[in-house]
């Protein structure tokens, strides 16, 4: 069973667990990169159960959702109120060739967007924080909103990929 926009709101709000989301934010390049480094080409792209993807597929998911988000962020700060488009992910994934990609230079470009994104934030002021956009999906999303979804998003998907290149060999 699919989520609505609102479960899958509540579910990346929750797993902040009351932590800071810029913290969470500026640490993820660097768990990525530990944890895709000690894995295997071959580890980093065998998908974990049919219909889900591999930690390289999720690690190209990342790069190109913090290139989306920090778009999203520049157009509220440039015309709050503007409409956020959302996308499928899965058709990114495939037009993207996801399972093509190389998981560390995914990881390369996740952290420059970061870095910039993060390089943004810190240059707000309260003000531009509140500015918001009109989500299609999700409704009135703030830039202080965005940044907590997108640290939960951020925990999931870590956590996702620690239990893919943990995982054993399954015995034969």
């Amino acid at each position: 069973m699919q989520e609505t926009p609102q479960e899958y709101t509540q579910r990346m709000l929750g797993m902040l667990g009351g932590e800071k989301p810029l913290k969470i934010q500026a640490a993820t390049p660097n768990k990525l990169g530990r944890l895709i480094g000690r894995a295997s080409g071959a580890k980093l792209r065998k998908r974990p159960a049919p219909g889900k993807w591999s930690a390289a597929e999720i690690v190209a998911h990342l790069a190109d959702c913090e290139i989306v988000v920090g778009w999203r962020m520049r157009q509220i700060l440039g015309a709050p109120g503007t409409p956020i488009q959302p996308f499928d992910q899965d058709t990114w994934a495939a037009a993207g060739h996801y399972e093509r990609r190389d998981a560390r230079k995914s990881v390369a470009q996740f952290r420059a967007a970061r870095e910039a994104n993060l390089a943004l934030l810190k240059s707000l002021t309260p003000e531009q924080w509140k500015h918001h956009g009109l989500h299609a999906e999700r409704g009135v999303e703030t830039i202080e909103h965005i940044v907590g979804m997108m640290a939960g998003h951020d925990l999931n998907h870590l956590g996702q990929v620690e239990r893919i290149v943990s995982a054993k060999k399954a015995k034969s």
